[in-house]
Parts: structure tokens; C-alpha cells; sequence
């Protein structure tokens, strides 16, 4: 997965970048950019102004967030962001001058540390439950064709131990990615989720391994010397977690089989809790897990359509509202992008400084 994501020729080091291949909030609607940026004046606030207020995108693609943002911020406040892109990527060479560009996440940030559909990325390993317990599912990377192997590290097991308990029987469907292309999938969904072949393992459940995420979670906590980490992704907790895992790929707007070999981004849902548990270490502080639909709604974007009295007056700003009420409606949508889960870890501050009710 490391080597199909980042790599020479990965799939996220190459090509166009990931707006040409699936739709995330971020490229949805300047209706999300509106709300981020609301988050951003609370951090504003809560730091009290300071001359000079970090916004540190990871996970940047090609700089969408940073320039949308740059783009809506009101004068006085754009005059004292510094917007950091982190991104394996070369830059971008349209990219604005005054954002910056690197591949790793800056240290002392005072600000906001945002991570929308970063987490979901952080390589993994998988395992399946077997008569015998837990063993790691084995892939060949030109076909996909999955194997079951060895027992997972100590590491491993301890992880899956406590954080993907046996499933539940009537555990959730995950939600998947939003689609750039209308068709949607190339085939069904729970076989493309289930993973691209059929191994020994079947009839057990499948997990993937999540403390590599934890520990790049923390690590980006870290770096925030005061101010909000934020993370939005796809997600699930520990009391409902999918029995056969989330593992697939997606290419050119379609879900397809997640063969790692650089031609399709290879992706997982994110165990939030024990992310959110590995930062409230570092940060020391409580945090904030809630559903975007929630969190976007408290930031102002309800999705409520107009009153109808507003187009006798004002016809092309009924049609404006209509439009806005309509991009809210779908980042809100519980069954696609309002999905998300947003983690909120503040650090130097107090949680209620930050977040919107």
C-alpha cells in the first residue's frame, strides 16, 4: 500500500491527483470551504488574534483547500495566515507563491492542523479472523489476488485485541467514497469492499490494522504547539466495526478492485476512536468526535431550503440560497459525504473555545 500510494509512480505522487479520480468535501462545495473557514476564525479567537496564524493542510492534494481558502478569508485575516501544503507530491507550479509547499509536517504550528481524508491513506496491513485466530492477508501486487499468511506481530494482535472486537450481527454498512462519475462502481460494492480476490480466510471477518494511523495521527498532534487539530475522514467506532473491513480502490471516478500497483488509490476507513485515543495523549486535552452533518450544521450550513417569499423579492438570491441549501443538503447527507466523522483535538486551548454548538 505504501509503495502503491507514494512510491515513484504511486498514485498519489503522479498523474493529476486525487480530484480526477473521487469527489471530497473539499471539492464538493465552497459551502465546506465557508465552514472550515468558520473553524479557522474560532481558532483565530481562541489564540487570541496572533500576528501570525498557521493553516496546515496534510494530505493537500494539489492545494484545492489552501487556495479556496486563501480565496474566501477576509482581508485582515488572509493577511496573517501562513498556509502550509503537505504533500509527497512535486508542487504544483500554478500553486500561489504564498502558500508553501513540503512533504512533511512543519513543527510549533499555532493554528489550525487540518486533515480532511488524509488518515484514510496512512498504509495498512490487513488481517482475517480464521479457526486458528488472526492472520495477515497476503496480496500480489500486480493482480490483487489475496492469500491468508502468517499470525500478525505482537503489535498487531494487541491492537486488534482491543480496538476490532468480533463483529456485531447486525454491524453497519461503511460508507463509501463519493464517486466523480455519475455510473458509480464497476461492480458490486461488498465485493470490491470484501477486497479483490477471494482467499482462504473466507467466512471470516476482516480487519484492517489501525495503529499505523495512530501513530501518524499522533505524530501530527505533536507538531501543534497551540491551536486545533482536525481531522475528517471516513470512519467507524469500535462498537460497530464492518465485518468484512472497507479495503477497496477507486480510478477515474469508478470504485474498483484495490490492486496496489500504482494505478488506483488503495483506501480504508479509519478506526476514529483509537485515532482520537492516541492524540488524547499527546494533546492531553478532551476532544471532539462527531458526524460532519453535526459539525457542519453547528459551523451554519443546515441544508434548509429558502423561504419561497424570498424569490418574489429577490429572485437571484433565492436561486444563490437554493444552490447553497443544495451543496449543504449533500456535505450533510448521511449516507454520503455527511458521513465523514470529525475529530477535533485542541492543544494549548479549551475544547469549547473551538468547537461550534
Amino acid at each position: 500500500m505504501e509503495r502503491a500510494l507514494y512510491g515513484p509512480d504511486g498514485f498519489f505522487v503522479s498523474g493529476a491527483g486525487p480530484a480526477a479520480h473521487f469527489r471530497t468535501s473539499v471539492h464538493a462545495s465552497p459551502v465546506f470551504t465557508a465552514c472550515l473557514l468558520r473553524q479557522l476564525e474560532t481558532v483565530d479567537a481562541a489564540l487570541g488574534h496572533p500576528a501570525r496564524l498557521d493553516v496546515v493542510d496534510v494530505g493537500a492534494g494539489r492545494g484545492e483547500l489552501l487556495r479556496a481558502l486563501l480565496a474566501q478569508a477576509a482581508p485582515e485575516l488572509a493577511a496573517r495566515l501562513h498556509p502550509v501544503a503537505v504533500e509527497r507530491a512535486t508542487r504544483p507550479p500554478d500553486l500561489p507563491p504564498e502558500i508553501a509547499w513540503r512533504p512533511d509536517i512543519p513543527d510549533g504550528i499555532t493554528g489550525l492542523l487540518l486533515a480532511t481524508e488524509w488518515l484514510d491513506n496512512v498504509p495498512v496491513d490487513v488481517a482475517v479472523h480464521t479457526p486458528e485466530g488472526w492472520r495477515l492477508l497476503l496480496v500480489n501486487p500486480k493482480t490483487g489476488e489475496e492469500t491468508v499468511g502468517p499470525p500478525p506481530s505482537p503489535t498487531d494482535t494487541t491492537w486488534l485485541t482491543h480496538w476490532w472486537p468480533p463483529p456485531l450481527p447486525s454491524a453497519p454498512a461503511p460508507v463509501i467514497k463519493e464517486f466523480v462519475a455519475s455510473e458509480g462502481p464497476d461492480q458490486d460494492t461488498n465485493s470490491l469492499i470484501n477486497g479483490a480476490g477471494e482467499g482462504e480466510g473466507e467466512g471470516g471477518w476482516r480487519a484492517e490494522i489501525g495503529w499505523s494511523r495512530d501513530l501518524a495521527w499522533a505524530e501530527a498532534v505533536g507538531k501543534v504547539a497551540r491551536g486545533l487539530a482536525l481531522a475528517v475522514d471516513y470512519g467507524h467506532l469500535r462498537d460497530s466495526r464492518p465485518f468484512d473491513g472497507t479495503l477497496t480502490g477507486y480510478r477515474g471516478g469508478r470504485q474498483v478492485p484495490p490492486v496496489p500497483d500504482g494505478s488506483c488509490d488503495v483506501t480504508a476507513h479509519v478506526a476514529m476512536d483509537s485515532v482520537a485515543s492516541a492524540g488524547e495523549r499527546v494533546a492531553r486535552c478532551a476532544y471532539s468526535l462527531v458526524s460532519q452533518r453535526e459539525a457542519l450544521r453547528a459551523l451554519g450550513a443546515d441544508g434548509g431550503r429558502p423561504p419561497l417569499s424570498l424569490a418574489g423579492r429577490d429572485p437571484a438570491g433565492y436561486l444563490r440560497a437554493l444552490a447553497a441549501a443544495s451543496a449543504a443538503a449533500e456535505l450533510t447527507d448521511p449516507a454520503g459525504l455527511g458521513g465523514h466523522l470529525w475529530l477535533r483535538q485542541p492543544v494549548g486551548v479549551a475544547l469549547d473555545a473551538v468547537v461550534a454548538r
